[in-house]
């Protein structure tokens, strides 16, 4: 557990509205190892969002501890936060967000340019993430000129020029049609074979049964945590009987 990449302990997580408190997490506790592939499941709601902004350095908890890769994450200041994001996490949204009117590969290069990285250092590492993700013939395409699985690709390889511990993604089949989903899915597969450490965060019972590994959120708890075919299949009966 010591040498775990995310150490997570009774991690709570309330909200004051209206008066009123919300629990978004209550008590979320587990780990994940250097080169796992899990999946975050669960339904609106369910503190799966909440997750993975305090995972991502995003949020802080209201109590309970968060380590990521030995850094504990509790009671960091704002640019502490900001520096172990850039350095630790790659992250991959269901939209994108890629600079309009910049390449692939200069999408690519950014998060080198915040670090300071040389231009030459920046080219020849956005060259290789994009090669990694299979888009060496279209590095010097604008968004607008890439297909929805290709853009999500870009977002990929983007999260990995940086050489992060973690890859953090949020619905990343969410704006793509089934085939191209696939394709997505079956890169992460890749990624995953190669030693990447990925956490995908989703809602469907299909993604997670994908990963090796799925933790289903509930009201902001733990209620599953297990091989993911076997917790989405669980998952997925809930809501069938809900």
């Amino acid at each position: 557990m010591d040498d775990a990449l995310i150490l997570v302990e009774d991690l709570c997580r309330y909200y004051e509205v209206g008066g009123e408190t919300v629990r978004a997490l209550d008590g979320v506790s587990f780990a994940i190892e250097r080169g796992e592939w899990v999946a975050i499941v669960g339904q609106s709601g369910s503190g799966k969002s909440t997750l993975m902004n305090l995972i991502g350095c995003l949020d802080t908890p209201s109590s309970g501890s968060y380590r990521l890769n030995g850094a504990d994450v509790q009671g960091l200041a704002d640019d502490a936060l900001a520096d172990l994001r850039n350095k630790e996490i790659g992250f991959v949204f269901q939209t994108f967000q890629l600079l309009p009117r910049a390449t692939a590969l200069a999408n690519v290069e950014l998060p080198l340019v915040y670090r300071g990285v040389s231009r030459r250092e920046r080219r020849d590492r956005a060259e290789a993430a994009l090669a990694a993700v299979g888009l060496t013939n279209r590095m010097h395409h604008r968004p607008n000129e890439l297909s929805g699985g290709q853009r999500q690709r870009v977002a990929i390889a983007r999260a990995l020029v940086g050489e992060p511990s973690l890859l953090l993604a949020d619905e990343p089949t969410g704006n793509l049609d089934s085939s191209t989903g696939e394709e997505i899915i079956r890169l992460f597969d890749d990624l995953h074979r190669r030693g990447h450490t990925i956490l995908l965060v989703t809602h469907e019972p299909r993604l997670a049964a994908r990963c090796p590994r799925a933790i289903r959120l509930t009201d902001g708890r733990v209620v599953g945590d297990g091989p993911g075919a076997e917790v989405a299949t669980l998952t997925a009966a809930r809501v069938v009987h809900a």
